[in-house]
């Protein structure tokens, strides 16, 4: 059985999923990373968008020296950024031998999603930045793009191989949260953003925070989240304490996908105060002991016991629960 890109790139991976409310980008001045070429534009594939298609192109197929793409079906949807989270369905295939080396499952019901500049196959990102939802593309991947000089043994791909990738965009998701701007609320951490909407947290001086307290710093327009949902955030934790930073998915790399609950713990949840939130949203919340991990100390040791906390919260998208089988 070949083996599946949540395998092949797992370090990239963030889930497959059902469909999203995101929250995107703007990417009017994305700069694309790979163009069209002689190699790209050798690959046809036919079929409607969002089924599996039927790629062809002659074998055995060099790339050359650098990722190309070509348009074989132009969206019209929002651009992709090129540190963004794609959703999609996808064909990869063996440009020497022209064998399919995994696919998703084209069912409509569970698209592979996943950042596109942790993926593990530089050529994904390349291929895909700045392209349209609702695109089909051709990517055409070198050895050094792919699965680098030893290939892939596993997926049967050899040191020379380069790759073919044909890649439906069903949706596009950013990396931050785009609603608009809120007024600051007075007693809260102060909150500064980096060019690339990484949060800095100052903490003030005075008494520690005995309730908790949730504010929005950017309101989105999208889908409020309910309990029970899916939700693709970025977040940055800080203890109060001692001010140092306690988790962040900034600094991982990759958003992450976690429940939002009104009844599980903290620890359960990852971020607190998320049902109600709407997608595009940005919010802090000021999360005393008794709402968080109370008297007991994280497991890695980075919040100690009785820790109040800071948390600022992107909201990107929500994932609905797939169709039972």
């Amino acid at each position: 059985m070949r083996k599946s890109v949540a395998l092949i790139v797992a370090a990239g991976l963030l889930v497959a999923l059902a469909g999203c409310s995101s929250s995107g980008d703007t990417a009017s001045d994305c700069t694309a990373l790979a163009q069209s070429g002689d190699a790209s534009n050798l690959v046809s594939a036919t079929g409607d968008f969002g089924a599996a298609p039927k790629v062809t192109f002659g074998t055995p197929l060099n790339a050359g020296t650098d990722t190309q793409r070509t348009v074989l079906i132009q969206g019209s949807g929002k651009t992709l950024p090129a540190n963004g989270i794609v959703s999609g369905d996808y064909t990869l295939l063996d440009a020497t031998t022209g064998t399919t080396v995994t696919a998703s499952a084209y069912d409509g019901t569970a698209p592979q999603t996943f950042p596109i500049a942790t993926s593990g196959i530089a050529g994904i990102q390349k291929g895909l930045a700045c392209a349209t939802v609702g695109s089909r593309v051709a990517i055409t991947m070198p050895p050094v793009d792919g699965f680098g000089a030893t290939g892939n043994a596993q997926a049967g791909v050899g040191a020379t191989d380069s790759l073919v990738m044909v890649f439906d965009i069903e949706d596009a998701y950013g990396v931050r949260a785009d609603g608009a701007i809120q007024p600051a609320k007075a007693g809260f951490p102060s909150v500064a953003l980096g060019p690339d909407g990484r949060p800095g947290i100052t903490i003030p001086s005075g008494a520690l925070p005995t309730d908790l307290a949730v504010t929005d710093l950017k309101k989105g327009s999208g889908t409020a989240v309910a309990d029970g949902d899916s939700v693709i955030v970025q977040y940055t934790a800080v203890v109060w304490g001692d001010k140092k930073v306690a988790a962040s998915t900034w600094e991982d790399g990759t958003p992450k996908l976690v429940t939002a609950s009104s009844s599980q713990p903290l620890a359960t949840t990852l971020v607190p105060s998320l049902v109600g939130e709407t997608v595009g949203s940005q919010y802090i919340a000021v999360v005393p002991p008794s709402a968080g991990y109370g008297d007991t100390a994280s497991s890695d040791g980075s919040i100690p016991a009785g820790s109040t906390l800071v948390y600022v919260v992107d909201v990107l998208g929500i994932v609905p629960v797939a169709p039972a089988q």
